[in-house]
């Protein structure tokens, strides 16, 4: 038996990709959605979070200081000091930032458009 979670957020944020070939390479911006997905096999057995995995509130906690100071209404590569920030990077960012404080993360998924989706999975 094991349960999954996932807490939504979401941001608007430029960014340019400078060694794409295609349109990428200039500056441009998209409407972001990610998730933060954890997983575990126990629930809380005692406490404020009695029966949970993860209380959703913690999620968004964590999430909450990353999008104001770095992600919403940003320009990526210069506030994720990164030279190319793509989707599987900014996930694996996020991934890193946040696992320290949410134990059962698993994964995070980012939706750079409506079409194009990455999902980063450290082994």
């Amino acid at each position: 038996m094991s349960w999954t979670l996932e807490k939504e957020f979401q941001f608007e944020a430029s960014h340019v990709l400078p060694h794409h070939l295609g349109k990428c390479s200039r500056l441009h911006g998209h409407s972001w959605k990610g998730r933060l997905v954890c997983e575990g096999q126990y629930l809380q057995e005692s406490g404020s979070q009695m029966g949970m995995l993860v209380d959703y509130s913690e999620m968004k906690k964590v999430i909450k200081p990353l999008l104001k100071d770095y992600l919403d209404h940003h320009h990526l590569n210069e506030t994720l000091k990164l030279e190319s920030p793509t989707s599987e990077v900014i996930a694996r960012w996020i991934f890193e930032k946040t696992k320290p404080h949410l134990p059962a993360l698993v994964a995070v998924i980012i939706d750079e458009t409506c079409t194009s989706r990455c999902i980063y999975r450290p082994n």
